[in-house]
């Protein structure tokens, strides 16, 4: 069973996100908390977003996992299309899924996250991490155990949190996304954070060494990413599975460590979420995620 959850307060959290001056991760407000029932609503910087959390039977200290939809999606949208809290609760996570925004500059523009190191844009990393704080500390929630997974543009997210707010989540997942050229130029030379790729073979959007596409932006070939948060967190490879039907997945691990980089290719997959129904992959994405957060409790 899982329960859900009403909010109707505020409060100010003093982030310390890595990467950030301090100008400007001090003093932030998320404010304007209201909700009926699992649906939240709140603002931050003057931005509003939606949230939607799903609690576990027992949800004291239990570890909390993020949801970042794609883009033009929202909390709801991606609640209904993965169902991945349903699995998530049985296994003791709580769930949050949470609505990105429009461009501050256009406001016709879909919801989406700024995934782009830069100063111009929604202030997304500050956002997320002060939404994760919250949610540990009104829910009594595990704070050495939060988490996010991103699809897509989300996806896209999930490298910038995972660059600049490893502090705050312990492990991170990238479902069909790619690391924006301006997080690859101002990427740390170590990390202590634990990262899952998921790429479809034939996935247009995400640049790829193995099929070329790589060459055709600025943006770094998602083989080279994932080469570099295993060395940077100062993994090695240690397994090698085929998944699904015919599916690669490395893992990556450490002796002295308790971060995990796995890596895995679906085989003839695109630009998706769930290949399950994917007579050639067969994959349980919402599975595999759970397994690798697993890894991390």
């Amino acid at each position: 069973m899982k329960k859900s959850v009403t909010v109707s307060l505020a409060v100010i959290i003093a982030l310390c996100v890595s990467g950030c001056s301090p100008d400007k991760r001090a003093g932030i407000l998320l404010e304007d908390i209201s909700g009926d029932g699992s649906s939240i609503t709140c603002t931050f910087d003057g931005v509003k977003h939606d949230m939607i959390v799903d609690l576990p039977e027992i949800s004291e200290n239990a570890p909390l996992v993020v949801m970042l939809h794609g883009y033009g999606g929202s909390a709801e949208s991606f609640r209904t299309e993965t169902a991945f809290h349903e699995k998530a609760n049985e296994e003791g996570f709580a769930v949050a899924y949470i609505t990105g925004a429009c461009a501050p500059d256009d406001s016709s523009s879909s919801t989406g996250w700024n995934s782009y190191a830069e100063d111009e844009g929604n202030r997304d990393v500050e956002f997320l991490v002060a939404a994760a704080e919250y949610l540990q500390e009104r829910y009594d929630l595990d704070r050495e155990h939060i988490c996010a997974v991103g699809f897509s543009n989300g996806g896209f997210m999930a490298h910038r949190l995972a660059m600049e707010a490893g502090d705050t989540f312990r492990a991170v997942v990238s479902v069909s996304g790619m690391m924006q050229p301006e997080v690859w130029e101002k990427r740390n030379k170590t990390n202590n954070v634990s990262f899952f790729q998921i790429t479809g073979e034939k996935d247009d959007v995400v640049p790829k060494l193995s099929d070329g596409t790589a060459k055709y932006t600025t943006a770094p070939a998602i083989e080279d990413v994932m080469e570099y948060w295993a060395k940077s967190d100062g993994l090695s490879l240690t397994e090698t599975l085929n998944v699904g039907k015919g599916s690669l997945l490395k893992k990556y691990t450490g002796k002295n460590s308790g971060r995990q980089v796995w890596d895995l290719v679906i085989r003839d997959g695109r630009h998706l979420w769930d290949w399950n129904s994917n007579s050639l992959s067969d994959i349980d994405t919402t599975g595999l995620i759970l397994d690798f957060l697993e890894t991390q409790k």
